[in-house]
């Protein structure tokens, strides 16, 4: 029988297990929480499942858990972080309150961030900015495991994006999607169930077309969705990701130094608009005639699943089947 973990008994865990393996109390606070806003949501290939790679990176010091980002107020429109080696979540925490603030002054701001780990879902950045009342967007590049359209090799990361959007009543719209045609995670998971992923999806070492999870993960590779349009905004997340936060591109990962690594050192650029400054007063009352416009056609609005998902993990908890409660708990016993 599964069991229940209320939302702070399931933070309390991860960010017990965090700290007992390197992280520095506020740093797995902060990481926890992305980790548990995943599961709770639904989105099981970023939560409890992702742990066991947190803690191997942790163990063999491809990332600093204790690490104090560097956050420099550049200019009137942008605040640079750099992570110092630990996690994107940690540095975007510290630059959120100046980047919010030049959001509103400006009308428009970006935050960039360079020498993080990105290992969580990328909506978990921009939803709070949302919330805000801010239009945001989000761009991490990773290590190389897709191989761009027309190309005979890995390039780009799995190259994530995301979008969120403020409404007048009920939660921002919010989506997150990868650039490849499937994520890194959703591989993972079905390698570990022994189920196949889409054609088109993967390569195995050999370059052949597979629909073999592991096949993918043994040397194997990705390919973009959409073909050649998901390659080109591949191309633009690797750009905006890694080069102009001055992060590392996916074909100059480190991480094959250090044995089971798993996260990338990569860099996050995300840009806040204000939209009382751009589109004016109506600006809510404009997208809320499109939003219902959708719903009435039969659409649903991305994101929509996981707040179904979120409000019933509010009200019941979040299932865990024993096994996997009793591995994070010797991960929590751990101490590395």
């Amino acid at each position: 029988m599964p069991s229940t973990l209320s939302l702070a008994e399931a933070h309390a865990l991860v960010a017990g297990i965090l700290a007992a393996n390197g992280c520095g109390e506020r740093q797995a606070r902060v990481v926890a929480e992305a980790v548990v806003a995943a599961e709770r949501d639904g989105a099981t290939s970023h939560g409890f499942f992702r742990l066991p790679g947190y803690v191997a990176d942790l163990a063999n010091g491809w990332v600093d858990g204790r690490a104090e980002p560097v956050v420099e107020d550049a200019v009137p429109g942008l605040v640079r972080v750099d992570a110092a080696n630990g996690y994107a979540q940690v540095a975007l925490a510290d630059g959120r309150d100046r980047f919010v603030a030049k959001a509103r002054t400006q009308g428009i701001a970006a935050l960039a961030i360079r020498n993080s780990h990105h290992f969580a879902a990328l909506w978990t950045d921009v939803e709070p900015l949302a919330e805000a009342g801010l239009v945001a967007f989000a761009f991490g590049n990773g290590r190389s495991r897709v191989v761009p359209f027309g190309g005979g090799r890995r390039l780009f990361g799995t190259n994530p994006m995301a979008f969120a959007c403020p409404r007048r009543n009920g939660p921002p719209m919010v989506w997150d999607q990868a650039s490849s045609m499937m994520a890194h995670g959703e591989v993972m998971l079905a390698a570990m169930h022994g189920k196949p992923i889409p054609e088109g999806a993967g390569f195995d070492a050999a370059g052949r077309p597979t629909t073999a999870a592991d096949a993918v993960l043994a040397g194997g590779a990705l390919g973009p969705f959409g073909g050649y349009k998901g390659s080109a905004i591949a191309l633009m997340v690797e750009l905006m990701g890694g080069a102009l936060t001055g992060g590392d591109l996916g074909f100059e990962d480190r991480s094959g130094a250090f044995l089971g690594a798993q996260s990338s050192s990569a860099g996050e650029y995300l840009l806040a608009i204000d939209p009382a400054r751009s589109g004016g007063g109506a600006f809510l009352d404009r997208t809320e005639a499109l939003f219902q416009r959708l719903i009435r056609d039969g659409a649903r609005l991305p994101g929509d699943r996981r707040y179904v998902n979120r409000a019933r993990a509010l009200a019941e908890g979040i299932r865990i089947e024993p096994e996997q409660l009793d591995a994070l708990k010797r991960l929590r016993a751990s101490s590395g």
